[in-house]
């Protein structure tokens, strides 16, 4: 097998073995990656239009981020304001339940990640991301994560009001 596609199989089973290890943590909470994604990008730059949101989720293509904030809607998780500056906008933002949601979500994360760290060495860490980021750039996955990383992060005070 050659070493392009070794890497795009590794690449392959390491995304499909950490979406099922997330999906399993997820499960007691009722939550969808997709979903924990919307409310981790809410909590951390919210309010935000929908338009905003989607621009922001790397998650499955497949998701629709209106399907997703209906359903968090649903749920009680967020709420649609009318935007402060503009009346004819919906202003996503975080409710008391979805910021709790929220912040279980990010001590699952925050479990993954040190796994991740335990796994990887520092030194190539930063190899690893050089490469994903090459394989990524350009991409609709690649564009939403820029565009998180760009993004200014919300006031805590203000992400759940």
């Amino acid at each position: 097998m050659r070493t392009a596609e070794q890497i795009r199989y590794l690449v392959l089973a390491a995304q499909r073995e950490g979406n099922r290890q997330l999906t399993a943590a997820l499960s007691p909470l009722g939550l969808t990656p997709a979903q924990s994604e919307a409310l981790r990008i809410l909590e951390d730059h919210g309010p935000l239009a929908l338009k905003q949101l989607g621009e922001m989720l790397v998650c499955d293509t497949g998701s629709s981020p209106s399907r997703i904030v209906d359903r968090l809607v649903a749920a009680r998780l967020v709420r649609k304001d009318a935007d402060e500056r503009d009346q004819r906008q919906l202003s996503l933002r975080l409710t008391p339940e979805g910021a709790d949601a929220a912040k279980a979500v990010r001590q699952i994360e925050d479990a993954m990640y040190a796994a991740i760290d335990t796994a990887v060495d520092a030194s190539d860490s930063e190899i690893l991301l050089s490469t994903l980021r090459a394989l990524t750039q350009g991409s609709p996955a690649g564009t939403a994560l820029d565009n998180r990383l760009a993004a200014p992060q919300a006031e805590a005070s203000g992400s759940s009001r």
